[in-house]
């Protein structure tokens, strides 16, 4: 049979509160027992309590866990990410709380659903995770309180995000101003029944269940409605994934089409920034052939001249912590609409340059 605290504290005739003590509380005991203690439970194989039942028992865990739907390494590549963990880490250290980061990139629902049920955490923070994805009906029935990085009220515990629609149709907007008619955009979402780089029907925006992105995809479709224009003629591409070489690829299938497109939208930096890559491959200039845009404004947006939404990414993460671990009594704050600011840098031009 497996060895337990009580055949550790048999064994040496102790109790089980002493044999405990040993490993969360060595200073109570003599170094001599101390070293009996574990050479003991060492020959019996015993491997020490169970950290979930020793947290359960003190009532916190100090960690939050971070769900997300991309690999490990995303989390330390995407300069968004990297800036909103950031503060993220910066609110759980002014609680003495560490982060435990939870990929769930190709897991399926069985494995996904045992990464958030034996997570030993306080909380959840749900970073880009789609509402179709099982985690999430996994992470609620578990009853600990989550924070979404989207302005989701009316679904989550607490929330802070921007107005995703109202951001995207500002830099959709910028570029009907300056003339531009022939548009396309680049979106890296997931999906249910797996996601392939390619476009998408222009009515099925609607049924994108990742939030962030169905939202920026409304706000350019309403910019291009203001206009009077036929949201059929935009051509949406779903890049799958939001990185650069995702962003390339997807702007190569728009950018060799005839006609081409005189503005591309990304709807993430990353995306922009291969695009950009991909007209420089073509010996097409950004903002002088073809317009461009981002979402983000990541430290490399503002070195390349990239025109893009600013959005807070190190207070959002400092918000969704301290929500977390010190949420407030009063349940209207408990959700946190944070500003944008759409950048207009040399990536956009008037459309009769293109």
């Amino acid at each position: 049979m497996k060895p337990t605290l009580q055949t550790v504290a048999d064994v040496v005739g102790v109790s089980r509160s002493t044999v405990s003590n040993a490993y969360s509380r060595p200073d109570q005991l003599s170094p001599e027992l101390r070293q009996k203690i574990l050479d003991a439970a060492r020959e019996l194989g015993y491997a020490g309590p169970n950290a979930t039942a020793r947290s359960l028992r003190r009532g916190r865990a100090g960690a939050i866990g971070v769900l997300f739907t991309t690999t490990l390494s995303y989390a330390f590549i995407d300069p968004y990410a990297v800036r909103f963990l950031r503060g993220l880490s910066e609110a759980a250290e002014r609680h003495d709380t560490g982060l435990l980061l939870i990929p769930l990139s190709h897991d399926d629902d069985e494995t996904a659903a045992a990464k958030v049920r034996e997570a030993v955490v306080d909380g959840f923070c749900v970073y880009c995770v789609p509402d179709w994805h099982h985690s999430q009906t996994v992470m609620k029935s578990i009853g600990r309180p989550a924070v979404t990085t989207a302005f989701r009220p009316d679904a989550y515990d607490f929330s802070v995000g921007i107005d995703d629609r109202t951001a995207s149709r500002q830099a959709a907007a910028h570029l009907l101003r300056l003339g531009h008619r022939r548009l396309a955009v680049l979106a890296a979402y997931d999906d249910v029944d797996g996601a392939r780089l390619g476009p998408i029907p222009a009515p099925d925006i609607d049924k994108i269940e990742d939030f962030e992105m169905r939202q920026r995809l409304r706000g350019i479709r309403d910019a291009v409605v203001d206009a009077d224009l036929d949201w059929s003629t935009v051509t949406v591409v779903n890049t799958v994934t939001n990185s650069r070489a995702a962003g390339h690829a997807a702007a190569a299938h728009v950018l060799d089409t005839s006609p081409r497109p005189t503005a591309v939208l990304g709807c993430t930096d990353l995306v922009a920034l291969g695009t950009i890559d991909a007209l420089r491959d073509r010996g097409l200039r950004p903002g002088l052939d073809v317009s461009v845009t981002g979402f983000d404004d990541i430290p490399e947006a503002q070195t390349v001249g990239l025109s893009t939404v600013r959005q807070p990414a190190i207070d959002k993460g400092v918000i969704a912590g301290e929500l977390l671990l010190d949420p407030p009594d009063d349940p209207g704050d408990r959700h946190v609409l944070l500003p944008t600011e759409f950048i207009v840098r040399t990536t956009t031009g008037p459309a009769e340059r293109s």
